[in-house]
């Protein structure tokens, strides 16, 4: 967010910036756009999977079930909202306890419980006073086709371009390479489970991550998929992650191992490798994302809109990032390095004394300490604010991009999407 810039200083330590007085003399804030991923839930397994029979130890007893948002996350939801409701006091975007008109606000959330309560538990402590709708399509839980990272168009030459850009990320060894760059993610993420000696082991199931021959599949109306040990080693390292943040005892919830901050974050690791692998090559990106980034866009362009949420999922913040040609980056402060727990886009427009329109554009999220200790959060302590940078963009001397060439970047992405061939056409 733009209340706070952020930049990366030696030995990735990060230091804030509040927005100047005099910044806030020559810009006003109009509108903001915010794209959320859901906060802590339970993992998406159920009981036979392959989490419950990979490891010879219990996982944490979930305050909620399957896939949906637990008890911590609305706590650390409700914290969320409460901060972004004094940014933008701050901001001067709204007064304290405003009531907005329902063409000045719109939150909007996929139709799965965890997207749906996360928007919830937000919009209730942005706005205590007001009853604002949470807008959700669907009974819970199904998936919004604005928010479901399905692909839409498939041809032979989509897919060799897909799988070309997903083997770049390899290396010399495509696929492969991916996978022996998380040799010792996998190996860590084994031994905590302690694998080799799982019910699903002693059954003739995996003993180690060691498939590295990864296979990627990309069928129509479906979301990017794969098989192997990526796919594994991922529905172990995600349900990792999530019992670290809900789990207050960091060696209860390394099951009786004592990981050090770095060993949270290579388990972390395959997870995010995970998401880029499925989300994040271009040609995918634009072809999962398309719905969204149209709806962003429609909202960025909207005349009395002034705030909007969007509630959804990392893969949506992957692919959307990707197709608008963000350049990589690695959060600071977050075992999680790409889309962390609840971490938010945000989309700032502001229009400058020389009657011209600007934005900033910033990942927000609760560091590693603040989700694991439910801090509070405020301007004092606020959450971590991340700049995103574009490629082929420049901001200009107090740290904006010219609105005009962001939307035209929208664009891009959109259209991007027509030129993909389809063997249904």
């Amino acid at each position: 967010m733009a209340a706070m810039l952020m930049w990366l200083a030696p030995m990735a330590s990060v230091a804030q910036k509040m927005r100047s007085d005099d910044f806030k003399n020559r810009y006003e804030l109009k509108e903001v756009v915010v794209l959320s991923r859901h906060n802590i839930r339970a993992p998406l397994s159920t009981k036979g999977s392959l989490l419950e029979t990979a490891t010879p130890h219990q996982w944490t007893a979930w305050s909620a079930d399957a896939s949906q948002l637990t008890l911590k996350g609305g706590v650390l939801e409700t914290i969320f909202g409460q901060y972004f409701r004094k940014w933008a006091v701050d901001s001067k975007l709204f007064p304290e306890n405003y009531v907005p008109t329902t063409d000045e606000v719109n939150i909007y959330a996929n139709s799965m419980q965890r997207c749906i309560a996360t928007a919830r538990y937000f919009t209730g402590a942005f706005f205590p006073v007001a009853s604002v709708n949470v807008n959700h399509r669907y009974t819970p839980s199904k998936m919004d086709p604005v928010f479901f990272p399905r692909l839409t168009k498939i041809s032979d030459s989509f897919k060799a371009q897909a799988m070309k850009e997903i083997a770049a990320m390899g290396g010399k060894k495509g696929i492969v390479g991916i996978n022996e760059g998380l040799k010792e993610a996998y190996d860590i993420t084994a031994k905590t489970l302690d694998l080799a000696h799982s019910p699903g082991a002693a059954k003739g199931g995996i003993k180690a991550f060691d498939n590295y021959n990864t296979q990627i599949l990309l069928e129509r109306g479906e979301e990017p998929r794969m098989k192997g040990s990526l796919k594994d080693a991922n529905t172990c390292s995600d349900a990792f992650i999530l019992q670290y943040y809900e789990e207050p005892d960091a060696i209860k919830a390394g099951f009786g191992n004592k990981l050090s901050l770095e060993d949270w974050t290579k388990i972390a690791k395959i997870k995010d490798v995970y998401g880029d692998v499925l989300f994040a090559a271009p040609i995918v990106a634009v072809n999962v994302a398309h719905p969204l980034l149209q709806y962003m866009y429609d909202e960025l362009n909207a005349a009395n809109r002034k705030f909007v949420f969007l509630c959804g999922h990392d893969s949506n913040i992957a692919s959307v990032t990707a197709a608008l040609g963000v350049e990589e980056y690695s959060l600071p402060n977050s075992i999680e390095k790409k889309t962390p727990i609840g971490s938010k886009v945000v989309i700032e427009k502001w229009v400058g004394k020389d009657g011209k329109t600007y934005c900033d554009v910033n990942i927000v999220y609760q560091s590693t300490d603040q989700l694991r200790q439910n801090q509070m959060l405020n301007l004092k302590n606020p959450p971590m604010v991340y700049p995103l940078n574009f490629k082929g963009l420049t901001r200009n001397a107090d740290g904006l991009y010219n609105f005009s060439d962001f939307n035209k970047r929208l664009k891009e992405a959109i259209r991007a999407y027509d030129k993909i061939e389809d063997d249904a056409e």
